[in-house]
């Protein structure tokens, strides 16, 4: 059986048996806060637990690394949104201690591409569209560089309205445990 087979079986019961009661909340973040973390596998569970939150009470923003890398692209918006539309007043993010992007190297990422099927001429194509492929793929070396990087970028994005504090934070995804690295109430505009 698949993974998707598997899955909508599993979903058949869990709606059948109402299961998804337990879950019930509103679009709108009891906590009024905005999280942006990596979606690495470890933290699916572990980030909430170890601030304490529950379903109902954050929205959240996944993408390789909490990275921000451009300032109209769709994790910017997230937030955007997140903020303006759906009531959250702080936006924290948090990184990870040993994240997968910070090792990735994008030559050896494309070579991936082009072994799985993605043709030169279309890497070609994005190249010669002034998309830096290599740039745009490339991780990071530190972690505390990169989150203060996007907590930057979001935190001075003209489209944030002022006195949304923009937190930056880095967990260790063994034991849970959170530095801070930004704590954004002292830099409200």
């Amino acid at each position: 059986m698949s993974a998707l087979q598997n899955i909508l079986e599993f979903n058949e019961k869990f709606v059948a048996e109402k299961q998804y009661e337990e879950y019930a909340t509103t679009k709108f973040p009891d906590k009024k806060i905005v999280v942006l973390s990596c979606m690495d596998t470890r933290l699916v569970e572990l980030l909430p637990k170890a601030m304490n939150l529950r379903n109902g009470d954050v929205k959240v923003v996944k993408s390789a690394g909490a990275i921000v890398n451009h300032p109209f692209g769709g994790i910017m918006r997230s937030i955007l949104v997140a903020v303006y539309e759906l009531k959250a007043d702080e936006v924290y993010v948090i990184g990870h201690y040993d994240c997968g992007m910070s090792a990735v190297d994008s030559n050896v990422m494309i070579g991936h591409m082009l072994e799985r099927g993605v043709k030169q001429e279309t890497i070609d194509v994005i190249n010669y569209a002034r998309i830096d492929l290599k740039e745009w793929l490339r991780g990071f070396g530190d972690i505390k560089t990169s989150v203060l990087k996007s907590v930057d970028l979001v935190r001075n994005h003209p489209l944030m309205p002022t006195g949304v504090p923009v937190h930056g934070l880095i967990i260790d995804p063994e034991t849970g445990k959170l530095d801070l690295v930004s704590d954004g109430s002292d830099k409200v505009k």
